[in-house]
């Protein structure tokens, strides 16, 4: 609490100053509501203020993006989303700071786009722009010809942000027996042995652009690694299971992948792919130490574009594949979703009218986004929407039917 204090001081201090030192500020000021329709219950109240205080040089550029939201009347939340110093030279610059990291090519997907992790806490229906977690790295980006390589540095681990209970979002694991969790390896001290690296070539032609990258990392998600505590029943005298304990683990990964876009006439072609080298997942096999066992898998997907004059339309296709599969592994083999956008622009880009939904294969289940946007100037816009979700309960979307929702977001950018 103190150094959210002393973070919120600061930034008042740097709002005061500004002024005096020529430091640009905008930013947006949005009231976010959302009722579950099934019950009619508010599940969402916020209020949230966005603020950017970037100071730009010839060689030299800040930001500071701060962010506080306000949850019904009396919860506040302040997120230090960025703050970051650029130095530019002649072939190459250098960014150093707490800073969001977007890689690949892909809508709503997470494939090569690894290095700032997701706050999951809402699902995914926090706006892309907000859903990334800021990490503190220090980034170089070497330029030559048409081509540029980028190389991250990650000293401080930063994982997926989870509901926690009380949340709607929240699914309880499901275990056998009562389990007792043991958090003392689901954190990774700071050290050099314990960084991260990312590498990324890309290359911009009239023809395609493409990426290739390379990642030494931390799992974002940790792995369950689960002990099984028995007595002996005295009757049979027979194994009985009396509890678990658990203990969540954060593994290394090494990940390379690459993505891709390429213009074909009046249509836009996108690619993306990563192999995955390293993950645990969870199995029944009774030979597994701590029920985890270790496969590869590829995940990747492939989309295209196609606009005619305000209409856009968009579709993916999405698998995640795991090789050396066995039936005792919880996950399936493939792993198959789609996703399609159809947008609309109308009365002079003033209306847009916008679907967007994730569908997923393997269980019949799905998330619709319908939401109408009307912008009354630069600055104000208003939006009214939906997330619905349908299908099977087994499957990633289908699990949340009972927190379909209307909702609508009043925005003001400055």
């Amino acid at each position: 609490m103190k150094i959210k204090f002393l973070i919120l001081t600061t930034m008042l201090l740097v709002s005061h100053l500004s002024f005096s030192q020529s430091i640009d500020i905008n930013g947006f000021a949005r009231s976010y509501t959302g009722v579950l329709y099934k019950t009619g219950e508010f599940n969402m109240l916020q209020n949230t203020l966005n603020l950017n205080f970037e100071k730009m040089g010839d060689r030299v550029a800040f930001k500071a993006n701060p962010m506080i939201y306000l949850y019904g009347i009396d919860s506040l939340d302040f997120r230090m989303r960025e703050i970051y110093l650029d130095l530019y030279f002649k072939n190459f610059d250098i960014r150093v700071g707490k800073q969001q990291i977007v890689w690949g090519k892909a809508d709503g997907v997470f494939i090569t786009d690894i290095v700032s992790p997701l706050d999951l806490t809402e699902f995914l229906l926090p706006d892309f722009d907000e859903i990334r977690i800021g990490v503190y790295a220090a980034k170089i980006n070497y330029y030559f010809g048409k081509g540029t390589i980028e190389a991250i540095w990650k000293p401080v681990y930063a994982g997926n942000e989870f509901p926690g209970p009380g949340s709607i979002w929240y699914k309880p694991p499901v275990f056998p027996a009562p389990a007792t969790f043991d958090y003392s390896k689901s954190t990774i001290d700071p050290s050099f042995e314990n960084s991260e690296v990312y590498l990324k070539y890309s290359l911009s032609s009239s023809a395609i652009d493409f990426d290739l990258m390379a990642a030494y990392t931390w799992d974002a998600t940790p792995s369950m690694y689960i002990e099984k505590e028995f007595t002996v029943d005295t009757t049979t005298g027979s194994p009985v299971l009396t509890g678990l304990l658990v203990t969540p683990e954060i593994k290394r990964l090494t990940i390379v992948g690459g993505s891709f876009t390429s213009t074909l006439k009046s249509f836009v072609i996108r690619g993306e792919a990563a192999y995955y080298n390293g993950k645990y997942f969870q199995t029944e096999d009774p030979m597994a130490a701590g029920a985890l066992t270790q496969k590869n898998y590829l995940h990747y997907v492939v989309g295209i574009d196609y606009g005619i004059g305000s209409l856009k339309l968009s579709a993916q296709f999405i698998q995640k594949y795991i090789l050396d599969y066995n039936d005792f592994i919880d996950e399936e083999e493939f792993g198959n979703t789609m996703t399609f956008l159809a947008r609309y622009d109308v009365m002079r880009e003033t209306l847009h009218l916008e679907l967007f939904s994730y569908i997923g294969l393997n269980y019949g289940d799905a998330l619709i986004r319908p939401k109408v946007t009307y912008d009354f100037s630069d600055s104000f816009s208003i939006l009214a929407g939906a997330n619905i979700f349908v299908g099977d309960e087994r499957g990633m979307f289908g699990r949340y039917d009972d927190n379909s929702m209307i909702y609508t977001k009043i925005k003001y950018n400055f």
